[in-house]
């Protein structure tokens, strides 16, 4: 029985040792080298894993940019221009900065601009509601409200305005990470560049409805009249299918647009004063209007010249 035991660990003890040795022979033919500038790569990164930088985590992005010829196709948002210098160092490439971005909500349709026509009872997701019908309100274009934008983040940048019913952007904890752009079933939320000194103004409106339709489904909608367009001297503002839309890299800033929108549709933020509108949309009114009458004196002094071209010569001109 003795012998019996012994052999049986004998036996095992062998068994055990060759399996070992066979494990560390196929794992020493078949291992991977990792580059160790992941690894510092990785150190530099902000760690949030939040996806934002196009890639499952920091260190999927940390293996992808030191495996890339260059870094034009890679940035963190969270981290930054700071954050991708220091990668830049580690990697021996050249960055470009970067203007830094802040997510905007492009819907202003508050409860009080566009109430409600019917009422929803089922699973409180804005995806969901989005599969079965076009929302609570007459507007097929506006925020469901159910806040997915708000789980989605993961830096609390978000909430759900209780008055209004639409969600809110904390500027000072938002990173651009973009993952509220992605939740949003109606692309409601846009990344837009901070603009100098945290200054931009935007369309806060995604409803491509014609302008009755859209201003009967909501009272600041925009309803693709196209006077900012018109007012708009910089070239910053296109009118698409019904719906206005601003450049930022065109943008100057000058509100102008923002006194003569009629819906309210535009929106600004980080000016350290308020709009005056009334005085901006009568200084902008007394310009066009300016502008109108040199235009007609001079297509009617080309219109004389022209004549006087036509006109038969006389002896004396002769």
């Amino acid at each position: 029985m003795t012998s019996i035991i012994i052999w049986t660990i004998a036996v095992t003890t062998i068994l055990g040792l060759v399996l070992a040795a066979v494990l560390f022979l196929v794992a020493r033919s078949f291992r991977v080298e990792e580059d160790p500038r992941i690894d510092e790569v990785e150190a530099v990164m902000p760690g949030a894993n939040c996806g934002g930088c196009g890639y499952a985590g920091c260190r999927a992005f940390a293996d992808a940019a030191v495996k890339a010829p260059n870094l034009d196709n890679h940035f963190c948002p969270v981290g930054g221009n700071e954050t991708m210098a220091k990668v830049a160092a580690i990697l021996g490439f050249e960055v470009k900065e970067k203007a830094p971005e802040v997510a905007v909500v492009r819907c202003n349709g508050s409860c009080s601009v566009r109430p409600k026509v019917n009422d929803y009872g089922g699973f409180a997701s804005c995806r969901v509601k989005a599969t079965l019908y076009s929302g609570d309100t007459g507007c097929a274009f506006g925020c469901l409200g159910c806040g997915d934008c708000v789980e989605a983040c993961p830096f609390g940048a978000l909430s759900m305005d209780p008055e209004t019913g639409l969600p809110v952007v904390d500027e000072e904890k938002c990173t651009a990470c973009g993952n509220c752009v992605k939740t949003c079933p109606k692309a409601l939320i846009e990344l837009r560049p901070k603009g100098p000194r945290g200054m931009r103004v935007w369309v806060s409106c995604r409803n491509k409805d014609k302008g009755p339709a859209a201003k009967k489904a909501c009272g600041a909608a925009c309803i693709g009249c196209g006077i900012c367009e018109k007012t708009c001297r910089h070239g910053a503002i296109t009118v698409t299918d019904n719906l206005a839309y601003i450049d930022a890299a065109k943008c100057k800033l000058c509100r102008e647009c923002i006194a003569m929108c009629p819906t309210g549709a535009i929106h600004e933020s980080g000016f350290p004063k308020p709009l005056d509108r009334e005085a901006t949309k009568a200084r902008i009114l007394e310009r066009q209007k300016k502008e109108r009458e040199e235009a007609a004196a001079a297509a009617k002094a080309a219109e004389e010249a022209a004549a006087k071209a036509a006109a038969p010569k006389t002896t004396e001109d002769k």
